[in-house]
């Protein structure tokens, strides 16, 4: 299994955690769109997802703490 790594995902001030939940929710997009459009995804949608995070495709935006 692929296992998603901050260093790979250029994103600045973001957490193991955001990035596990951004690839997470990202792989289900991926699947369901799959389904909706009856296709066959070959290979693992959570590789797909880092795959489209490491080309820029989609980011991940954390909020501003509010103290």
């Amino acid at each position: 299994m692929l296992k998603p790594s901050s260093n790979i995902i250029k994103t600045p001030h973001s957490s193991y955690y955001s990035v596990v939940i951004a690839v997470a929710k990202r792989a289900r997009e991926i699947v369901d769109a799959a389904e909706a459009n009856n296709q066959i995804i070959v290979e693992k949608p959570v590789d797909l997802a880092v795959q489209d995070f490491v080309d820029d495709k989609y980011k991940i935006i954390e909020p501003e703490n509010v103290d």
